[in-house]
Parts: structure tokens; C-alpha cells; sequence
């Protein structure tokens, strides 16, 4: 979704057999026991080009690694990121090139799952409702990233490198990467990744990777909540992903930012073997037994979040089947409203609310300006009255006050986490999945 952006600047791959694509010489599906899906989102600053790049080239880069033909995904994953900024510098088209792009990439086999992540993108999974993070946002502020900021001769101001550039690793971005002393994982910019390694369990149910336009506005418990409802519901994994970015997307460009960014999204389904019909449901039967949180169930009827637009709801069941997702376009879709919304704030919490959303959302300058003629007239006839009692104080005793609750605001998102070099979690078992984004 392009939001209020000028430009879409994301991009993103899907490929379900990695081999068969890349390294196969016959093009043959690759066995399930062997198989390998990749799965990346790509989120461009200053331009598209590097993200576009990124979309088309990285999986072909990481497969073509010797490291991959010896099957060792977790080193060629750390190359291929690197490979890929090198055949960007190698390539004339871009020679001249400023922009660049976070990534965060899934490959998953029947029993693993390998994350790699350089950037503030994200990589989540769902297990039985409950969000395992499988990358860390790489910030400026984090200590390790600032001491290799420092380091390389760059420096943090007011969160950014150098002042300017809101994340400390990236594909592309070479004005960042210029020092011929240091090697690639020492600039003050680099894009080696962390890659987190994890084993696949029955519990595991779902793999979420998304750029920080949905991360900015949502927790990511919010988001496991939220997509293990729809799937309860029996809603297409691209619906899913529709209707969390249309919670996200603002009803104005006047939020900070929040809301505004572009967004793309990915849910990968891990099917442990079943059909895709028997996987929705197993996690409907679980939702059904209270087996792990999930999102309330007006969800399925009208899920809000902090931004989007007045006069719409979302309705799970309202969309036609044959509705495609389009990332450049699909912001403009009206549903009906009712009185009474959950508002799903930054940090996860739940706002139950009974205003109607003009009330919630929707004060006019002409309503501001009643309340403040209302709120004079309070502040006279509290005057007024106390006026006698106040005449037999002391000069310096304060008089009453009109005091007036905060209106409810957006809470923060959760803390970024230290970003480890890489990292394994241990468990065991199966396979399989299906995605849309």
C-alpha cells in the first residue's frame, strides 16, 4: 500500500521452491523434504531503485552462494546480502545511486526457519497467538550500533546516523560505505545482517515480515492477534493483510507520520504437513478452545485502529473473492460504520470505547470552538460563585481550578530490541506453507 507517500518505495518476493527457480538445471519441483521457500520485504528510502533491486535480485544472489550449494543458509544469507550491494556498485544503471532499503527475509525448510534482517523491517512469528520475534530493529541508537557508527568515523544525532538516515543497516546507501580501510561489516552503514535460526514446532502457526509501517503502528502481538483472527474467520491470507493495513493507514497526513508510510506485508502459513483448508482449521478449533490470545471477536466485524479514515469499518466477509491486492492503489475501499470500536493502540492495548467515530476522530473547528465558549462560561460561574469566599482568603491563595482529562492518545510502540549478531532458538518439527501479502 503507497499510503500518503509520493511514491512507493517497498517492494517484495515470494518464491515457494527456491531450487527449482535458481539452482535446479531441469526446473523439476524440488521434493518437499528438501525444499526451500524464500520469502523478503524490502522498505526504500530516498527512491525506489535499491528496493526494486533488492525485490528481483537477493533471493537469486543467496541461492547462487556456494554456502547454499553446500547448505549452509544461515552464511549464505549473510553473503547474499553482501553479494547484492556489490552487484548494485557493479552495475553502471547505478552508479550515481543515493537510495537504499532495509530486508527482512525468511527461508524455511520442512523443520527450520532462517530470518535475516538488516534494517527496521521485521520478521514475526505467530505461536498459538503468542509473538516470537525472529529479527531485532537495527537502530542508531542501539549500543552495538552506535559504538560500529562511531567506530567507522560517523556519529548519531537525534536518533539518526550522521543525523540523517533512521536505521544503521541497509542494502545500498553507499554514501555511508565509502571507507576503502574498512571492510563491508565495518562501514557506518552496513548491510550484514543478523540471522536467527529457528526450529519448527506444532505450536508454530504462522510467519509475519513487515516494514515499519505496520510496526510503527501496531505491536507485534497486535499483528499476531489480529491475522490469527482472521484466519479463525477463514479469511485469505492477502485479505488479512488488506484489512491490517487499511487499520493502519491514516485518515490524514497530519499524524506525525504514523499511518503515512507505505506498507507492505507477508503472511507465510506453516501447514505441518495438513491442506490448507485443514490448517485453518486447526487454528480455528484452537481460537474456538480459548488455546492461546487472540484478537476479540468484533474484530471479524469492525476493527479499528488510531487512523483510518471516518465512515469505515472493516468487515472481513465484505470484500468480493476475487479482489486483488494491489500494493499502489488499494487505500480507497468505503465500508459502513456503527456506533461503538476497539482501538488497537501502538503498544498492543485495547481501547474499548461507546462515541461513535465522528465523536472518536472527527471534532470540527466549529465544535472546538464551542467547547471553548462552554469552558469560559464555567470558568466565570465558578468565579463568580466562589467570589465571596475568596475575598476572605489571603491574597496569594489560589482559587479553584478548572482542570480538564488529556484526550486519549496514541501509545508508543515497544522498545527496540538490543540486535544481536545471531541467534538460535531451539525446538523441533514439521512443515509446509502458503503465502500472500
Amino acid at each position: 500500500m503507497q499510503g500518503w507517500r509520493i511514491t512507493m518505495e517497498d517492494a517484495h518476493a515470494a518464491i515457494l521452491d527456491l531450487q527449482a527457480k535458481y539452482r535446479s538445471k531441469t526446473s523439476e519441483p524440488t521434493s518437499p523434504d528438501q525444499r526451500l521457500s524464500f520469502f523478503g520485504v524490502y522498505d526504500g528510502h530516498g527512491g525506489d531503485k535499491v528496493a526494486l533491486f533488492a525485490g528481483e535480485k537477493v533471493h537469486q544472489i543467496v541461492a547462487n552462494q556456494e554456502a547454499f550449494a553446500k547448505g549452509d543458509i544461515e552464511q549464505a544469507l549473510k553473503d547474499g546480502f553482501l553479494a547484492t550491494d556489490r552487484a548494485i556498485l557493479d552495475d553502471p544503471r547505478y552508479e550515481e545511486e543515493v537510495s537504499g532499503c532495509t530486508a527482512s527475509v525468511g527461508v524455511i525448510s520442512r523443520d527450520k526457519i532462517w530470518v535475516a534482517n538488516a534494517g527496521d523491517s521485521r520478521t514475526v512469528l505467530g505461536v498459538k497467538g503468542r509473538a516470537k520475534p525472529l529479527s531485532f530493529d537495527h537502530k542508531p541508537q542501539n549500543e552495538g550500533e552506535k559504538a560500529r557508527i562511531s567506530a567507522a568515523g560517523g556519529f548519531v544525532d537525534f536518533g539518526r546516523v550522521n543525523g540523517n538516515l533512521a536505521l544503521s543497516r541497509a542494502i545500498g546507501d553507499f554514501e555511508f560505505k565509502k571507507s576503502a580501510e574498512l571492510s563491508p561489516e565495518q562501514q557506518i552503514v552496513t548491510a550484514y545482517p543478523d540471522v536467527t535460526t529457528h526450529e519448527i514446532t506444532e505450536d508454530d502457526e504462522f510467519l509475519v515480515i513487515a516494514c515499519d509501517g505496520i510496526w510503527d503502528c501496531q505491536s507485534s502481538q497486535a499483528v499476531v492477534e489480529f491475522v490469527r483472527r482472521g484466519i479463525a474467520a477463514k479469511q485469505d491470507l492477502y485479505r488479512i493483510c488488506e484489512n491490517m493495513m487499511d487499520n493502519c493507514l491514516s485518515s490524514n497526513s497530519e499524524t506525525g507520520g504514523v499511518g503515512c508510510d507505505n506498507m507492505t506485508m507477508v503472511i507465510v502459513g506453516l501447514l505441518h504437513g495438513k491442506t490448507k483448508e485443514e490448517w485453518y482449521n486447526t487454528i480455528a478449533e484452537r481460537v474456538a478452545n480459548g488455546d492461546g490470545p487472540v484478537a476479540p471477536p468484533e474484530v471479524a466485524a469492525e476493527f479499528r485502529g488510531p487512523g483510518v479514515r471516518p465512515g469505515t469499518r472493516h468487515q472481513f466477509d465484505e470484500s468480493p473473492d476475487d479482489y486483488d491486492l494491489d500494493t499502489d492503489s488499494n487505500s480507497r475501499r468505503a465500508f459502513g460504520v456503527r456506533s461503538g470500536r476497539i482501538i488497537l493502540l501502538g503498544d498492543g492495548t485495547e481501547v474499548h470505547t461507546g462515541q461513535d467515530e465522528d465523536d472518536l476522530f472527527d471534532a470540527t473547528e466549529e465544535e472546538d470552538e464551542e467547547k471553548d465558549v462552554v469552558q469560559k462560561q464555567v470558568r466565570n460561574s465558578t468565579a463568580n460563585s466562589g467570589l465571596d469566599a475568596v475575598r476572605g482568603h489571603r491574597e496569594d491563595t489560589p482559587g479553584p481550578e478548572l482542570t480538564q482529562k488529556p484526550a486519549v492518545q496514541n501509545a508508543e510502540t515497544a522498545p527496540v530490541s538490543a540486535s544481536p549478531a545471531s541467534i538460535n532458538t531451539e525446538t523441533s518439527n514439521d512443515e509446509n506453507k502458503a503465502a500472500k501479502s
